[in-house]
């Protein structure tokens, strides 16, 4: 089967070439999707770059999030049937024609969805909904600050905060980024290149909970414009991740900073995560509250265009490769 790899274990955009390697059988519990496509997100790029090694026992092959059809079932699977159309959660091996997977990490293509908008999904929706949703406690009627809000996850962020009933404040960088995060549904949306960001995120009322991809960079701004209470959720640390926090603050304004990583969690935590994106998240995707906006598809001896595109920064929503 075709795979792309990373020519030297790892380097610029330039160093992924096709490849080819035998095709993965599924071992118990597991099930092989014929890929038809393949989302790219940025931890793609960091583990590209050598910086994010794939979890023990997962595919070198980068690759999180994928949608197809089930090919082959491994013993003891029962849920699936060859032929079923699903989108899935990986740690890795997305970026190939076939791809083995937990059976539970695995959730249906609702039926007006395609490939593409499917694939689009696993990654963010399963971020958003550990980090803002659980670990943040997002509830209806409070108000969620995005950072980064154009990106994959900020996207995603927007609609499931909408659809939860909370209300959204965006940042973006630009002009036209922030009138996207706007039309996505955001409530507030601030141009963070010219908005003085402190002061408009406190003229519109602050934060119940921060969903933060910028880190250092972002650390007194998140805790000045929290409310009492209030949760901040760190995801990435792209401005860096060490910073002085004033501790009695923290303890005044009773607010809990938490953060989390996806790839690497226990199989079963996975699962369970997925049933409950599948009971909570999966009826507005259904209902097409929940969207994955998809900046632009590639075929997948393009991966090396793909995240040239994306390392640029100026997409709004994600980008796909087509198998």
């Amino acid at each position: 089967m075709r795979v792309i790899e990373i020519e030297g274990g790892k380097g610029p955009a330039e160093a992924l070439r096709l490849a080819e390697r035998p095709q993965p059988e599924p071992a118990p519990g597991e099930i092989r999707i014929r890929m038809r496509a393949a989302g790219v997100n940025r931890p793609d790029i960091v583990q590209r770059l050598g910086h994010y090694p794939a979890p023990p026992g997962a595919s070198d092959i980068l690759g999180l999030e994928v949608a197809g059809e089930v090919e082959a079932l491994g013993e003891g699977v029962t849920r699936w049937k060859l032929g079923d159309r699903v989108c899935a959660l990986l740690g890795g091996g997305g970026y190939a024609d076939y791809a083995v997977v937990d059976a539970r990490h695995a959730l249906p293509v609702p039926d007006d969805l395609d490939f593409v908008q499917a694939a689009a999904l696993p990654e963010t929706v399963f971020t958003v909904f550990t980090n803002v949703f659980e670990g943040g406690g997002l509830k209806a009627g409070e108000t969620l600050l995005i950072h980064g809000a154009t990106s994959g996850i900020g996207v995603m962020a927007i609609q499931m905060a909408k659809a939860a009933g909370a209300r959204v404040i965006a940042t973006s960088r630009g002009a036209a980024k922030a009138e996207a995060a706007r039309a996505l549904g955001a409530d507030v949306s601030l141009d963070a290149t010219t908005a003085d960001l402190l002061a408009e995120i406190k003229a519109a009322g602050g934060a119940d909970v921060v969903l933060d991809m910028v880190g250092a960079a972002y650390a007194e701004l998140n805790l000045n414009a929290l409310k009492p209470g209030g949760r901040w959720v760190v995801i990435a640390t792209l401005t860096g991740a060490l910073v002085q926090i004033d501790l009695m603050r923290v303890m005044l304004k009773r607010i809990v900073l938490t953060g989390s990583t996806l790839r690497s969690r226990p199989a079963d935590e996975k699962a369970r995560l997925a049933a409950a994106v599948e009971q909570t998240v999966w009826p507005w995707v259904a209902s097409g509250k929940v969207r994955a906006k998809v900046e632009a598809t590639l075929p997948l001896d393009q991966a090396a265009a793909a995240h040239q595109r994306l390392e640029t920064g100026d997409h709004v929503g994600k980008i796909v490769l087509t198998v």
